[in-house]
Order: structure tokens, then C-alpha cells, then sequence
């Protein structure tokens, strides 16, 4: 018999380049004992950010049934889910923002198992994405705007004045709720003390966008995609509907929803969230194209 995997653990995971043995973090929520039902494997943002401010998705596992796996990167992904030893049974995937980037990926490979796929918050052209984010950024006050502009053109990324200056952007499209919750600040408390996975992929900053995935159009092999995909994304979203849009034509099988809220609507328009996705995973596909 298969051991049942402790609700808090770590998986060993090979990175010959590493120099040095790598883990894989994750949480388990529920028990594979007691349910045949497909796992929800959720992916978080940043990149970088750490699990915590996912922890929303718990809300998923009482009235659907659904346990859950958080934290985990594209490349160690299909080491865990053997480790788990749940192909067979099937697993959702939920990728939020860079995650949700990143599950789309995984599923464009056609991964034996994977069940249903959530797209939440994640662009499917960066450069879509810049261009969502300009007219947001023409909307913010002309002394945050010049200060953004300004400290961009300097390279000047870590000054408090470009600090707060992105504070305010990220109080309209990142989070709206004040006081931020912990578990949102544990995630950029995490990227600011190890930048290296944001900077790396990333950049600076949200809307200052110089690596790796600069210029990712995920949506040219979005067909690809076999699985029944929810789309979702919030009202005043960093992730606009300009970027999410390529998404919901390319993939066969999709329906998308936008709520209240901003980048965080998981915690923003909770109750709805929760319901629109556990319908989703506990529902059949929809035959076409639906858009909520």
C-alpha cells in the first residue's frame, strides 16, 4: 500500500547545475485516503512569492472535496505528482499570476492525469500585458506617474520614493484591501528579501518587465490545451482582460470569469471566487466558449 505523503512535507528534487541536493516544499491539505477525487495542485505567483497568500484555496476542500497542494514550480511539478502518486486518480492545476503562467505550459504538454486546468490572473502575452498596464498607469496621479517614469529612466528601482510610488499602483491592481492581509505580505516579503527568481524572470518591478519572460505569448500554442480551462481574472486587474483575452480565444475548451477586485481577487471577492472555481472543478465542460 501506498504511504499516504504527511500534510507538511519535503520532496527531493534533481537540479544537476545546482551543485548541491534541492527540495520541493509542499502542503497537503485533506488525505488521499479519503477521496478518489482529483488532487488541486496550486501554483503561486510572484515568481517567487512562496505559498501563503494562496491559502484562500483551503476554502475549496470542506464543500467540494478537493484537497490541495501548494508551491511548486513548472520543473518540479511532475516529480511531485509522482511522489504523490496521484496520476491515475487525476489533479486540477490552479496557477495564480506567474503560476497560473506556468500551468498553462504544463498543460500545453498534455500531462498524463491532468484533469481541469485554472488560469488565474496569468498573461498569455507579456507583451499584452505591458500594454494593459500602460493605460493603467495613465491613470494614476500625474506626481505618481512622473516618479514612476522618472525613477524607471534612471535604473533607480530601490529608492523610497519609487517605493511608495508603487505602493499606490499596487493598492489599485495588486491588492485592494488595507490593511493588506499577512499572508499577501509574506509572499512580497519574500520576493524583496530573494529577488532572485523575480528579477530573473521578471524585473524590478510589476510594470517594469526586462527578463527572461519579456516576450512569452502563450496563447500561440494555447490550442494545445486539451483540458477544460477556467479563466479568471479581477475588475481592476494588473493582468487586464487585454492579455487574458488571447487565452480564452486559442483554448478549445474554456469559460472566463471576472470579479470584483484586483490581482488578489481570491481574497477580494472570496465568497464568489471560491464558488465560480469549485463549481468549475466539480462540474462538467462547458460544450463552447462561455464568458461570465
Amino acid at each position: 500500500m501506498t504511504k499516504v505523503p504527511k500534510s507538511e512535507d519535503e520532496v527531493a528534487f534533481n537540479v544537476p547545475d545546482a551543485g548541491k541536493p534541492c527540495k520541493t516544499w509542499y502542503k497537503f491539505l485533506g488525505s488521499l485516503e479519503d477521496t478518489t477525487s482529483p488532487v488541486l495542485i496550486g501554483l503561486h505567483g510572484g515568481p517567487g512569492s512562496g505559498h501563503k497568500y494562496l491559502v484562500p484555496l483551503a476554502d475549496l476542500y470542506k464543500p467540494y472535496d478537493i484537497p490541495t497542494s501548494f508551491d511548486l514550480f513548472i520543473r518540479e511539478l511532475d516529480n511531485l505528482i509522482d511522489h504523490l502518486d496521484i496520476r491515475e486518480r487525476g489533479f486540477y492545476v490552479l496557477g495564480q499570476s506567474w503560476g497560473g503562467v506556468l500551468g498553462a505550459v504544463y498543460a500545453m504538454r498534455r500531462p498524463k492525469g491532468l484533469r481541469k486546468l485554472v488560469i488565474a490572473g496569468g498573461p498569455a502575452s507579456i507583451p499584452l500585458y505591458m500594454k494593459g498596464l500602460q493605460g493603467l498607469l495613465a491613470k494614476l496621479p500625474e506626481d505618481v506617474r512622473k516618479t514612476l517614469q522618472e525613477c524607471d529612466k534612471k535604473g533607480d528601482h530601490e529608492s523610497e520614493e519609487f517605493q511608495q510610488a508603487t505602493m499606490v499602483f499596487n493598492s489599485r491592481h495588486v491588492c485592494q484591501l488595507d490593511p493588506i492581509p499577512d499572508e499577501i505580505m509574506a509572499g512580497f516579503k519574500n520576493m524583496k528579501e530573494d529577488p532572485t527568481v523575480y528579477l530573473t524572470i521578471q524585473g524590478p518591478a510589476e510594470f517594469v518587465i526586462v527578463g527572461s519572460i519579456k516576450d512569452f505569448e502563450g496563447w500561440k500554442d494555447a490550442h494545445k490545451i486539451e483540458v477544460e480551462t477556467l479563466l479568471v481574472n479581477g475588475k481592476h486587474d494588473e493582468v487586464t482582460s487585454t492579455c487574458m483575452y488571447p487565452w480564452f480565444q486559442a483554448i478549445p475548451k474554456v469559460r472566463w470569469v471576472t470579479l470584483d477586485g484586483s490581482h488578489m481577487s481570491h481574497w477580494e471577492d472570496r465568497e464568489r471566487y471560491m464558488q465560480e472555481v469549485g463549481d468549475f472543478l466539480a462540474s462538467t465542460a462547458p460544450s463552447e466558449r462561455q464568458d461570465l
